[in-house]
């Protein structure tokens, strides 16, 4: 059976092709792959995604599946995007500076 088995990073995108015997394993195409020696990861701290969705180490593979190697979140995803909001907001002003307050 074919499958694909990718690995991308925000600077390289890398896709192997490679064919595995019936009944393999996610951990099996992400080992044939070689991505773990030549990138230096370590599978402890590893995800999987199937399709983009994501899938156990164990889960049983099917020809033509493409399969995603992911790092675990550093941060919450709402997080970042309130960090980031927060750079580039303007400096906020008191409600009222400048001005009488309304009686």
């Amino acid at each position: 059976m074919n499958v694909t088995v990718v690995w991308a990073t925000p600077h390289l995108q890398d896709v192997v092709a490679i064919e595995l015997t019936p009944g393999a394993t996610i951990a099996d195409a992400v080992r044939c792959s070689g991505f773990l020696a030549q990138y230096e990861l370590d599978p402890a701290t590893l995800r999987f995604a199937r399709y983009g969705v994501r899938a156990a180490a164990d889960a049983c593979l099917a020809d033509s599946d493409r399969v995603e190697i992911t790092r675990a979140l550093l941060v919450d995803p709402k997080v970042a995007r309130a960090r980031r909001a927060r750079a580039k907001a303007p400096a906020a002003r008191a409600p009222h500076a400048g001005r009488d307050p309304v009686k």
